[in-house]
């Protein structure tokens, strides 16, 4: 079968949008799944509902990458967004056209095309996603270099390239996954101009003239399609062949944290797309953080102790949606700082993304390092519940009580793999998590419920502080684990709902 181009799509019979010719606009480092399936895709929306009229080029931000292949596709690549919406299954498709071409910018010919681009009038934004060690700054680069190794001194590079032939200050909108991306990034940029010896101007074009973003991003991006049979399936319904056939979930939001102005210079919002322009995408994190990851830190291991196995069958349980959301609802949501109906908006697509058909996420994937996880996601929210009520929050205190649980359950071995577990069903299960955690639990592995939960709370190198100060939060966790050993954690959780 021919591989996807714009002449075999138009053999195919595609009817969808496509745009082949257009200014290049945007510069993006990273051409991996997760660009392709998030930048890429708001831009491609973009071009189709409110006539940007743009096209991205993408740069290999390493020496292997997947240049060759996008440009043999001339940048077409089918996208699948799948899940469930407003309680929907969904399995939407579209054929990408905003990538015009890839660079790999380890070969001389395409390190000046780089070059040559960064002095384009079209040109008006840098995407990134280097993964979270792309934003260091690393001494040995040089401006010599073609190009520095280091993604900031390849962007100090274009960005030089650009002043020097005059051009406006450029948007630049990190995704890597490390908080205050683009301070960070500018931080990197303002390192190598020091290093660099470049001019003070230069400097000032770069602090003053380009707008560097901090983003949040939010969308779970599965990639390839590994079942032979289904990629054969597709092939076949397509009429062409893709090795770069990308996959990603249905809801996608980009907060972008930037001037006013810059709302209504990107396209997104004409476009009706979920990408806002905010003053500080801190209170975005955190809603993230506590709800969509204290969620599924909040229930899976007790789910797990309860026989489930993938997140999918919680949602299809009442008593762990119910506990889910009781917690979400009631305890959590009431501690953050956003608009309500946006936070209740928010979570109601989290119930839609756990329910997602096409994803099979195993609750022992997710319990990995859930010591760290509970403290990060779930205790801000106890605590800042805690402090609000005065009362201890029913469902995350069982939560916590599901944690330690988790942890003791039938202990048999502690092994260079991990800590050897047995769960009621009697099948062994191995729990991943810093040694000295495995070790503690190791050790209190006969404790009876009073000891070992008033070791676990007095754990300051787990917690940062003693849990056991905390007002009835000792007597209620022992209360609960009792409670989860003689009766199992649907018991538990189900407890949790009356009243």
């Amino acid at each position: 079968m021919e591989k996807l181009n714009y002449e075999v799509l138009k053999k195919s019979g595609y009817d969808g949008y496509i745009l082949e010719q257009a200014p290049e606009k945007v510069l993006q480092f990273g051409e991996g799944n997760f660009l392709r399936a998030f930048a890429n895709y708001w831009f491609d929306v973009s071009n189709e509902k409110a006539g940007w009229n743009g096209k991205c080029v993408l740069v290999q931000p390493i020496r292997p990458g997947l240049a060759q292949l996008i440009n043999e596709q001339q940048g077409l690549y089918t996208l699948y967004l799948r899940g469930r919406e407003n309680g929907e299954k969904v399995d939407r498709k579209r054929v990408i056209s905003c990538v015009s071409r890839c660079l790999n910018p380890y070969e001389e010919a395409d390190y000046a095309a780089m070059m040559e681009l960064a002095r384009s009038e079209s040109l008006e934004y840098v995407v990134s996603n280097t993964t979270e060690a792309g934003i260091v700054y690393d001494p040995a680069c040089q401006l010599t270099d073609r190009p520095a190794d280091s993604f900031p001194g390849k962007l100090t590079q274009v960005l030089l390239e650009r002043w020097v032939a005059g051009r406006p200050g450029l948007v630049i909108l990190s995704c890597e996954l490390i908080d205050n991306n683009g301070k960070e990034l500018l931080k990197c940029v303002n390192q190598y101009i020091e290093q660099w010896g470049l001019d003070p101007d230069f400097r000032r074009w770069v602090n003053e003239d380009c707008t560097f973003c901090s983003t949040l991003v939010d969308r779970i991006v599965p990639g390839r399609i590994r079942d032979p049979e289904e990629v054969a399936r597709l092939e076949q319904a397509n009429g062409y062949a893709d090795p770069l056939l990308d996959v990603g979930e249905v809801f996608g939001v980009w907060n972008i944290e930037g001037p006013a102005w810059l709302e209504e210079k990107l396209p997104f919002k004409a476009a009706g797309l979920n990408c806002p322009v905010v003053p500080d995408v801190t209170p975005y994190k955190k809603r993230k953080v506590r709800i969509l990851n204290g969620a599924h830190t909040g229930f899976v291991l007790g789910a797990y102790l309860a026989g489930f196995n993938i997140v999918r069958e919680c949602m299809e349980n009442p008593t762990v949606l119910g506990f889910m959301n009781k917690m979400l609802y009631n305890e959590v949501i009431p501690t953050l700082p956003l608009d309500k109906k946006d936070l209740t908006d928010f979570a109601a697509a989290v119930q839609d993304r756990f329910n997602n058909p096409f994803v099979n996420h195993e609750l022992m994937s997710i319990s990995l390092n859930s010591t760290s996880k509970w403290r990060a996601r779930d205790l801000p929210s106890f605590e800042e519940y805690v402090a609000l009520k005065g009362e201890l929050p029913k469902c995350l205190t069982a939560s916590f009580a599901a944690y330690i649980a988790f942890y003791s359950s039938d202990v048999q071995a502690l092994t260079d793999a991990g800590l050897v577990c047995r769960r009621p069903a009697g099948n062994e299960y191995t729990v991943n998590d810093d040694r000295f955690v495995l070790e503690f639990y190791y050790e209190h592995r006969n404790d009876d419920a009073e000891t070992l939960v008033a070791a676990v709370m007095r754990d300051e190198r787990m917690w940062g502080k003693d849990l056991s100060a905390i007002p009835g939060f000792e007597a209620a966790v022992v209360k609960l684990l009792k409670q989860l050993r003689a009766e199992g954690a649907l018991a538990v959780y189900a407890s949790c709902l009356e009243g």
